[in-house]
């Protein structure tokens, strides 16, 4: 297994899975060629329908036999073939569902003649229903009932994430995160997934390695990885992103100081927490909530305080989020008492 372990290899991911001779992946996140024409670096997505779903067997039945019996496995999807998709999981492989998610991105695919596109699926599959990691206090969010209407009935710890996924817009162009790649996903919506379904220092395959976004994140999160795609192009640059990154410091040594990596966190929670800058910046009890969740996600051995926090909010600005219109130049400063 020391040839795959964190590493992006390039090649054809059902022979290079075929190497190894034992389940090795805790996580397996895959968002396949949709075969709906479109033209990449080294790949046309354009098969026949019975050969795109016969590769398909092969790719998916290859994850499933790295996955360790404890493992998920996630598969990004479009229309066509979503319910393809979901029969071979559960009725050929024998896999169990756990969620059918629906991931609602903004900047739809415009169209003339029908609704326009705005949402891709993501399938969630698990080996055994019984023993599975799913982390579910370091993904929730802020609940309405805490930040709409203070409700003390509420959990403190907020609410699960709901199966519809609004809060990660398509990577357009003049984003920040943007690659040269053509399709690629969020960083925010792939740390989800992996803080959800791994812990620090397992394993996470990715299949069809594209921008390197599942990799450049399980990196982040401390984990290692696995990523495989037949350009050479995609891989170069996915290793160079890679280098670019910063991970998780290892444990016991602390966070530098608003280092890259905490100002990732700060923007992913930002764009779960679905509340407005000035909002959250003027309220003490949602200000306290967002601070607590940032500090354990970012696991620090001396916590941010909620003054820190809210400077550094400011400080970001608009650059929090790139769907968020609110200046910082604009932005009145908020009463604030520690």
């Amino acid at each position: 297994m020391r040839q795959l372990k964190n590493q992006i290899l390039c090649g054809d991911c059902v022979e290079i899975l075929r190497s190894a001779d034992e389940p090795f992946a805790d996580l397996v996140f895959a968002d396949p060629p949709f075969n709906i024409g479109y033209k990449y670096d080294k790949y046309h997505d354009s098969k026949a329908s019975e050969k795109y779903l016969a590769w398909t067997r092969d790719w998916i039945g290859e994850c499933v036999r790295v996955l360790k019996p404890h493992g998920s496995i996630y598969i990004a999807i479009g229309d066509e073939y979503a319910a393809h998709i979901k029969l071979i999981l559960e009725d050929e492989l024998r896999l169990t569902m756990r969620n059918w998610i629906i991931w609602h991105y903004t900047f739809g695919q415009q169209t003339k003649t029908k609704f326009a596109r705005a949402h891709a699926h993501i399938l969630y599959f698990v080996k055994d229903p019984k023993h599975l990691t799913f982390n579910d206090e370091i993904v929730r969010v802020i609940s309405d009932r805490q930040k709409k209407y203070r409700d003390r009935r509420a959990n403190p710890a907020g609410k699960l994430p709901d199966d519809v996924w609004n809060e990660h817009p398509r990577v357009c162009g003049t984003f920040s995160e943007r690659t040269g790649h053509p399709c690629q996903m969020p960083e925010s919506l792939l740390a989800r997934i992996i803080r959800a379904s791994s812990n620090e220092g397992d394993w996470v395959l990715d299949p069809f390695c594209g921008s390197g976004t599942t990799a450049t994140v399980a990196h982040k999160l401390n984990r290692l990885y696995t990523s495989i795609d037949v350009s050479e192009t995609y891989v170069e640059d996915a290793k160079q992103r890679i280098t670019e990154a910063v991970g998780l410091p290892v444990e016991g040594e602390g966070l530098p100081d608003w280092a890259e990596h905490a100002d990732d966190e700060l923007r992913w929670l930002y764009s779960e927490s679905k509340i407005p800058l000035q909002h959250l910046c003027r309220h003490q009890t949602l200000l306290a909530l967002f601070t607590q969740k940032l500090n354990s996600r970012l696991q620090k051995k001396t916590p941010y305080t909620t003054r820190q926090v809210h400077d550094r909010l400011y400080a970001l600005g608009s650059a929090l989020s790139p769907l968020d219109k609110l200046s910082a130049a604009s932005m009145e400063e908020s009463l604030f008492e520690e």
